[in-house]
Order: structure tokens, then sequence, then C-alpha cells
């Protein structure tokens, strides 16, 4: 069988991909897998200060408690960790992130250019009263990212934080081309919206929310907050955890992508999605890490380990197409990204210690250009 060669410039744009006899001198021969530079689909980069910080498998409710009532701390401190953070990321061979965005700390380190980012700027308030107040907090941080940083939209936090006098706010927001939303992150999120009972009404009463406007859809909570998406933009639904083959089906009348953060799923509830049973329905997957709120680290690959491990039939080829070419189409970065292509830069990452396309324990990966 005849060996490629990927050739690139120094920059690392590719040249082009010719027959070993066909590339010239030069050749540096690796012992592993090139890859293009991996894409981290759904990140919290603001929340780099709080790793260790909250115990594992609290459940999602006490877990939502902890970000909001300790995610303030001395700012200097959150700054060295976002930059951290982001260097983790960089050795792991992360090229690009779309990052969660409550607030505009994170947005320094980003100047810098070290990674890609498509920035969500993230909005909540499940209350009507509050929408108009939330949304302009919101559209004040996504001026100060898009006037630096194109790439960046107005998003709802989750369905039961997000009123759907926001949704609409959200929806009608010109500045937004594509969306993404937390989604059926725990069974008592779509019990919520069905019987208007269960453990999310925990949440609201430890925040002191009043909440008797809320009349149950009697739906689940997916099929309950899509329709607010009326305009078809492209919408990333991240973790998954207890959505049903139906929930599915009906999110094929928006264009749609679906996250996997396994790690942080297990951190949170050691619960996971059934992959399996979503690969039946759809191609549109992607992968992400979370926050280190929510992990003990920033690496696709260790999201990989987690799903292969999990889910024995997943090959690594799929596997690794999620974490590149996939994320770079959600993201709409794949005129650049994603893809070893004749003038795109995706940056290379060597993965080594495959043994028969299985990942494990020794398996690592580095960016190498």
């Amino acid at each position: 069988m005849q060996q490629q060669v990927l050739i690139t410039d120094a920059a690392g744009t590719v040249v082009d991909i010719a027959d070993e006899e066909n590339a010239g001198d030069g050749i540096e021969k690796l012992n592993g897998i090139l890859c293009p530079g991996f894409i981290n689909a759904h990140c919290h980069l603001e929340l780099s200060h709080l790793k260790g910080y909250i115990p594992k498998h609290t459940g999602l409710v006490d877990f939502v408690l902890s970000i909001i009532l300790n995610r303030q701390v001395n700012e200097d401190l959150i700054l060295l960790a976002i930059e951290k953070a982001e260097q983790e990321m960089l050795q792991n061979g992360i090229v690009a992130v779309g990052d969660i965005c409550n607030n505009s700390l994170t947005l320094s380190q980003k100047l810098k250019h070290k990674l890609i980012y498509h920035n969500f700027i993230e909005v909540s308030g499940f209350t009507p009263a509050v929408a108009t107040e939330r949304f302009k907090k919101a559209v004040d941080i996504y001026k100060s990212f898009n006037a630096q940083m194109p790439a960046c939209s107005i998003v709802a936090h989750a369905p039961y934080s997000v009123s759907p006098a926001l949704f609409k706010m959200i929806d009608d927001f010109s500045g937004n081309n594509l969306l993404s939303i937390h989604n059926q992150e725990s069974e008592a999120e779509n019990e919520f919206f069905k019987t208007g009972q269960g453990d999310i009404l925990r949440l609201y009463q430890q925040l002191g929310i009043e909440i008797s406007f809320f009349k149950p859809s009697q739906k689940s909570s997916l099929q309950t907050w899509l329709p607010n998406f009326t305009k078809h933009k492209p919408v990333i639904i991240v973790h998954n955890i207890c959505i049903n083959e139906e929930d599915i089906e009906f999110a094929k009348q928006q264009p749609t992508w679906f996250c996997l953060c396994p790690n942080a799923n297990l951190y949170i509830s050691n619960m996971l999605p059934d992959v399996t049973m979503l690969m039946k329905h759809t191609g549109n997957i992607v992968i992400g890490t979370d926050s280190l709120a929510s992990n003990e680290q920033l690496s696709i690959l260790e999201e990989i380990k987690t799903l292969q491990q999990n889910f024995t039939d997943l090959d690594l080829s799929t596997l690794l197409q999620w974490a590149t070419s996939n994320a770079a189409k959600a993201l709409q970065m794949d005129s650049l990204l994603g893809s070893f292509e004749k003038g795109k830069q995706p940056g290379i990452v060597l993965i080594e210690g495959v043994e028969s396309l299985t990942v494990s324990n020794n398996t690592t990966s580095k960016r190498i250009l």
C-alpha cells in the first residue's frame, strides 16, 4: 500500500497530500495517528478556577447551585485559572472551542489568539419579569466580544432557566447565526416540563424564584423548548443524558448538533447518554469537555476514551470525526479547520498508544503543529 505524506507550510497550512514517492525530501515519519486538531464543542473556560471544588455525583440541581453560589472569587485567581486551562487545551491538541460566557473575563486571554473561539454569551432568567434586563446585560457582553471576536452568539442557558419571553429575544436577535443550549441533563428536567414536579423545584426554592406562573407543557424538555426557535438557526444541543428517540426525531425540524460531554456527565450525575441510540438517528454528533468545575481535565482525547470504553461498538474513526470535521461544521469553522484539505490550517495532532484502533489509558495526544 502506497504511503501518503501530509505536506504543510511553516504556518501549518495544508499544501498537499501526496504519495511518498512524490513528496520530496525531508519527510518526517511519526509512530501513531495524525489527525486534524481537536475541536472542543462545549466548554466553560470562565469556570476553570472551580477545578476540584464541587464534589462528584451531587446531581444536577446541587451542582448548579454550587456554581451559582460560588463562582465569584478574586478576579486575579480567575484569570490565572483561565490562562492555565487554555494552555492545557492547547497542549492536549485542541485548536478551537465553543465557549460559554456569562461575563467577559475570558476575553483578555482569548485575544492572545492561541485558540480559535466561538463565544456563546449565555443568558438565563426563568421569571418573565427579568427577561428585558437579563437580555440587555447579555447584549452588552456580546458587544464587548463581538467588537474584537466576531464569532459569537447570545444563547439560552437551559430550558428550566429561560422564560418564553427570553427565548423570543434570543430568537429575534439579529447577531445570532449559531445557538447552543444545555438539554435534558437529568430526568428531573423532563419531569418538570411534563408535570411541574420533581427536583428542579428545589432549585427555584433555594434561589427564591417564584414560579407560580409556570404551567407544564406535558411534553419533554426538548419538545417544549425547541419550538421557541423559529428562525431555523443551527443549535448545538449539549449533554442529552435523558433524551429519547422521539425527541431526536422531533429535533430534526431544526438544524441540530448533539454534543456529548461524557466525563462531565459522570462527574455530576454518574450517568451517560445512550450514544448507541443517538447514533441510530443522527450522525450530527460532536464532543465537548464542559468545564473544570465538572471535569478533571480539558482533553478531547479523554472524552474519546470514556466514550469508547463505555460504548465498545464505537470505532475510533467515528469518534475522531466527531472531534474534528463534525465539530468544525457545527461551530461553522470548517472553511479553516476539521480536515486535512488544501488551503486549510487545521492543526496537526499526533495520537500515540493506539492498538487495533482502540484507545486505552496509555493513549496520548499532543499538538505537533
